[in-house]
Parts: C-alpha cells; structure tokens; sequence
C-alpha cells in the first residue's frame, strides 16, 4: 500500500494521477490486444504469415505503450512542453521525408522505414500540435507582444500542407477540426467562429472539386451501391448479423472478406462476434476517457492546461468517433483507426503518448493560495 505521506516520486504519482482514467486507458489497451485476436487471424491467413501474427505484433507493441502511457504521466506541464517541441519537430520532419521516401499504399504516402519497422509520422505530430497550438493561445492571452493566434495559424498550415500533399485528407481534417474547437475555447469572439466555420466548408468543396482522392470517397458515400463500398457494405453486414449479443468469439464470418478487419474495420469484427451491446460498452470506455478528461480541464485555472487537455481529448474523441462513424457508414471512409483497439505499432505508440501527456495535465497539483485581508489569513491558519 502507497502511503499518502510517502515523498517518493512513485507515491507522489499514485496520488495525483486519475486512476479512473488510467484504468480506462488500460482497459482499452486490453481489449486492443483481445479484439486483435477475433479480427486479424483471416488477414493474417490471407498473406500466409501464420494466424496469430498480428495478435503476437499487437501484444508487442502494446507493452511498450504501457511503458509509454505511464511514463509520460510523470511529467510537468512545463516538461510535457518541452516534449512536445521535440517531437512536433521530429515528427514534422518524418513527414516531409514520407513525401519522397515514403512507402506507398493505396496511393498514400504516409510510412516510412525506420529500422525494420513502419512509422507513420502524422500519428505522433497530431498530440505535440495540440500541446503547442494551446501554449501559443494561452501566451497569446497573457502577452501583447506575442501573436498567439497568428503563430497558431502558422503552425495549423505546416502541419496540414504535407498531409494533403500525401494525401491524407482525414488527419488533416481530424487536426484542423480539433484546432478550431481550441480557438473557440481560449475565446474567439463568434464572428470569428462563422468565419472559421465557412473557410472550413470552402475548404472541404475545394477538396473535392480538385483532389481525385476525396473526389472517390465522396461519390462512393453518396452510393452506396459503388464498388469502392465493399468494405462499408461488409461492415454494415457484421451489424446487421451480429444483433445484440453476437454469433460468438471465433464465429464471425464476414470478417474473413474484410481486407482491413484489423485496422480501419475492428468495430465491424466486435459488433459481428460480439454484439451492438458491447459496441456499446466500448463507446461508453470511450465516453468516460473523453469525459473524465474534459471535466479535469474545465476546473483547470491554467489556461495552458486547460486547452491543452481540452484538445488532447478532442483529438481522442474525434479519431474514434470518425472510425465508428466510418464502420456505420455515417461519413466517408477516412483510413483512421480506432484508438487502442486497432493493429497499428505507430497509431497504439502515438496514442499512449498523447494519452500520457494527458494523464500528466490532469494529475492534481497543488494551487497558491492568495489572502487578500488579515482575517482570511487567521483563518486559513486556525
């Protein structure tokens, strides 16, 4: 037993941090490991590499997530800054390398080749953009002589000008949506929020019109009787032969002619096998991550905190609601996984570091005190 006095960093941690939202996280980490054992084994047959291939990767990656998740917990507000610089720029950097050496699947370039070992840099930008978008508006709050906002603009363009270039049109909506919810938040006035809204829209319409990439999945969204549905046609069939409580672990057969059961396609595998009840179970995991966190960071008087919490949990929110809604067949298809609960060793590492930096911004710390008379004084002291 941890005792409340003990000034070791360990005991110091156990206090502070949210074990709720620490115990959530894991749990979504174990059920990452659990659901990659009922969807990736027909992919893994299908390009001969043995059955449990992806489970085993799965399981590997997943301890040094743990690893990961914990270990960023520990830091500062001012150290998850710092953090954060260093790997915006890293992963900044990897992605403008994936535009000329990066591996192309399915006419992205978003992977790289580091060390026998694929990385795809956008998943680890997207966290350190959010942490330093937030200390950009909140200096910009405190300082006249900073442009915060302006500074912000600039960063949101650095970041989604590579992402369309490879393309990936769903990250750089993900991070751009996020980046409005945070503008909002640190208070921009509602004149200014129509305009945001309506630059967005433009933006989406310009998409279409000029990238062939978006162009297909949205035509292939509004009909639905495209060949480039197959997947979204399975998927909606793994509900629909799933119904409330499942056909059983093991016994799901669509999953076998869903190329990307695994990934994009891990939901679809859970309703069919195990239900539309535990779909639900898990969005409400997702629920309370989200929520529990949002709630730290609207009694967080640190304005920094405050949005930077905000927008971690809007970027984990948003990515699983995006990849839910894709299953459903509610938006077009964006080739975003689910959080934890995907195969992917680059979305469960860049995940539990961004869940990491969370946890550290929700640990309690200890506030100042101000006395602003005599008597207060006496009375705190009595």
């Amino acid at each position: 037993m941890v005792s409340r006095a003990d000034e070791r960093a360990f005991a110091q941690w156990w206090w502070t941090v949210d074990r709720v939202l620490l115990g959530a996280l894991l749990s979504l980490i174990a059920l990452g490991v659990l659901l990659s054992l009922a969807a990736s084994p027909p992919v893994a047959e299908k390009l001969g590499v043995g059955s449990y291939h992806f489970v085993i990767r799965h399981a590997m990656f997943a301890v040094p997530a743990v690893i990961a998740l914990i270990t960023f917990s520990f830091l500062s507000p001012r150290q998850v800054r710092r953090v954060a610089l260093v790997i915006f720029a890293v992963a900044l950097v990897g992605i403008i390398v994936t535009l000329f050496m990066g591996v192309e699947v399915k006419g992205s370039r978003r992977w790289i080749q580091i060390a026998g070992l694929t990385v795809q840099p956008a998943e680890f930008v997207k966290p350190a953009f959010v942490i330093l978008t937030a200390f950009l508006f909140a200096e910009g709050s405190k300082r006249a002589d900073l442009p915060g906002r302006l500074l912000a603009v600039f960063l949101l363009a650095m970041v989604i000008a590579p992402l369309i270039a490879q393309p990936d049109f769903g990250q750089a909506m993900l991070i751009a949506i996020v980046w409005s919810a945070m503008i909002f938040l640190a208070g921009l006035q509602w004149r200014w929020v129509f305009a945001l809204g309506g630059l967005g829209f433009g933006g989406i319409v310009s998409a279409y019109l000029y990238l062939p990439h978006v162009t297909a999945r949205f035509n292939a969204f509004l009909d639905p009787s495209s060949d480039k549905n197959y997947q979204i046609n399975r998927s909606i069939e793994s509900f629909i032969r799933g119904g409330w409580f499942g056909e059983g672990p093991g016994e799901g057969i669509i999953k076998r002619r869903l190329p990307d059961s695994h990934t994009d396609f891990v939901f679809a595998v859970t309703a069919e096998e195990f239900g539309i009840l535990a779909c639900g179970l898990l969005v409400l995991l997702f629920a309370v991550v989200v929520l529990r966190g949002l709630m730290h960071a609207f009694k967080e008087p640190d304005p920094f905190v405050r949005l930077a919490l905000s927008g971690l949990m809007l970027l984990f929110g948003g990515q699983a609601a995006i990849n839910m809604a894709v299953n459903l067949q509610l938006m077009p298809a964006k080739g975003m996984t689910l959080p934890f609960i995907s195969y992917g060793g680059s979305s469960l590492m860049a995940v539990a570091l961004e869940m990491g930096l969370a946890l550290a911004l929700a640990r309690r710390r200890p506030r100042p005190v101000r006395f602003t008379t005599e008597r207060s004084m006496r009375e705190a002291f009595a």
